[in-house]
């Protein structure tokens, strides 16, 4: 029994851990999984393809025991192997991406079908009981599973607003080398920013989704000590907006196609890489 199932990327325009209200945009950066389930066996065997950090597989297996118990499957086994452009650890919603590309796998494994939200609550689920979010992070699932910009309450998980955006914007994202994972974030230092997340979030409602976006990312980089060096060259560079995605540390700035390469020439000199793409407006789904 086998499935497969892919995803896309997301990069953050507000933070939700203060407020437990954010908002995402996706991103054409995908993760795709293949799953093979075994009849009999209790063996649960993650693959990442290019990564052997065992605290990086440990979400794959909160997701095939959260899928298998939601239809009720308690005598398979599984064979999990992700391969994805999405950099782990780095700010870019991996977990995510890959917790909605694993479930959509599961699931077409078992030639089952289920709703969107009920595939995109499994992979929150298995999310928050492997502890690699503290909100659930639902605003990126929603980002990553359906793309455009979602506006969401994390703690009701609902789609508070959602807009296609045009994809002619380029997205790049410089990608410093050092990880920063969610679940060692200091809470009380973002707590301390909590007023201006809740304007970001006010902004984003009012359709000032760039705005919302570099403050999200001025107080982001503050709260959580990063440089906001990356940032402002890319701004004063003539990006539309820049900002720190997720808890970093990687940075991501919005522009049209004739700064790019102003962009990549203000980051050059930093170490880590630079990704290029562009806004995904396509859902995440099962591959036949």
């Amino acid at each position: 029994m086998k499935g497969k199932g892919f995803a896309f990327g997301a990069v953050s325009i507000v933070n939700a851990i203060a407020t437990g209200k954010g908002a995402a945009l996706g991103i054409r950066l995908k993760t795709e999984a293949e799953v093979e389930l075994i009849e009999g066996s209790e063996e649960i065997d993650i693959k990442i393809v290019g990564c052997d950090c065992e605290r990086d597989k440990t979400l794959g297996k909160y997701i095939v025991k959260e899928v298998l118990a939601h239809f009720g499957h308690k005598n398979y086994g599984a064979k999990v192997t992700t391969k994805s452009e999405i950099p782990i650890g780095k700010g870019l919603k991996s977990s995510s991406v890959a917790a909605n590309a694993i479930v959509l796998a599961i699931v077409s494994s078992l030639r089952e079908e289920l709703d969107d939200f009920t595939l995109i609550n499994l992979g929150v689920n298995s999310s928050i009981k492997a502890g690699v979010t503290i909100t659930g992070a639902f605003d990126d699932a929603c980002a990553s599973f359906f793309g455009g910009l979602v506006v969401t309450d994390n703690k009701d998980r609902i789609i508070k607003r959602r807009e296609i955006l045009m994809e002619k914007n380029c997205i790049l994202i410089y990608v410093p080398p050092e990880k920063a994972y969610t679940k060692d974030v200091d809470v009380i230092m973002l707590n301390n920013f909590k007023s201006l997340f809740e304007e970001a979030n006010l902004m984003v409602m009012r359709g000032k989704y760039w705005d919302a976006m570099v403050l999200n990312g001025l107080a982001c980089s503050t709260a959580l000590g990063f440089s906001t060096k990356p940032m402002i060259s890319a701004l004063s560079a003539g990006a539309i907006c820049a900002g720190l995605s997720g808890t970093g540390p990687a940075v991501s700035a919005v522009c049209s196609s004739d700064k790019v390469d102003d962009i990549i020439s203000v980051w050059s000199n930093l170490p880590g890489e630079v990704i290029s793409t562009r806004i995904n407006n396509e859902k995440a789904r099962m591959v036949d």
